[in-house]
């Protein structure tokens, strides 16, 4: 209705002001008027000239809670009673307040029902964004395996500084590990000594086995 009823205003006001009105769009237009003042005859300065810049809100002429029109059965439903009572009385000023407050008691309940309406959005989106921040639930078995995790975790950090701590005595105790003393068969088949250092080598096993020989008593 909004639009419909702002078209026949401005019918109405193009009847009024053929010459003074202007548009700039569909739902805005300046009027311009012109301010006529008492001047001395030699006066001849302009009269002042007052524009007006008028912009329709969508819903213009009906509030965004309150359209007349759709409304009117249930205000003309709240005087019923009123009237009733008031039969054979005075009744302009009471039909006015009840009217009055008809309309106030609409507004209120339907701002009323758009705050709810808000006020549940906010709440919902509140209510996502704490379970960003909500922890697993913890049952018996979920805390059994996380303990069991836990002291495996610690077991194996205990070990970890423990031959940590081991390499780091041995290091300063100035200790080497300790080399293993190559045969010379070995040194030979490494390449690292010649043939005759191998066969120094044997030579100096089989003296050590005739001398263990000489010390061996035979008796009969």
């Amino acid at each position: 209705m909004g639009r419909e009823e702002q078209k026949e205003e401005r019918e109405v006001l193009d009847s009024i002001f053929p010459d003074e009105i202007q548009d700039i769009s569909d739902t805005e237009y300046r009027v311009t008027t012109t301010i006529e003042v008492s001047k001395e005859p030699e006066d001849e300065t302009p009269d002042p000239i007052l524009i007006l810049t008028v912009r329709y809100p969508e819903a213009y002429p009906d509030h965004p809670h309150l359209n007349l029109q759709e409304d009117k059965p249930r205000l003309l439903e709240a005087l019923q009673p009123t009237i009733e009572e008031s039969l054979g009385m005075a009744m302009v000023f009471t039909l006015v307040s009840t009217l009055k407050d008809s309309a106030e008691l609409l507004i209120s309940e339907r701002q009323q029902a758009i705050q709810a309406a808000k006020d549940m959005e906010a709440a919902k989106a509140e209510e996502e964004e704490n379970k960003k921040f909500e922890g697993q639930k913890v049952t018996r078995e979920t805390f059994l395996a996380w303990r069991e995790g836990f002291q495996k975790e610690m077991a194996e950090r205990a070990k970890r500084r423990k031959e940590e701590q081991e390499a780091e005595d041995k290091k300063k105790r100035g200790y080497k590990p300790e080399e293993k003393k190559m045969t010379g068969k070995q040194l030979w088949e490494s390449g690292v000594a010649t043939k005759n250092a191998f066969e120094d080598d044997e030579d100096e096993e089989g003296d050590d086995v005739m001398e263990g020989m000489r010390n061996v008593k035979v008796s009969g």
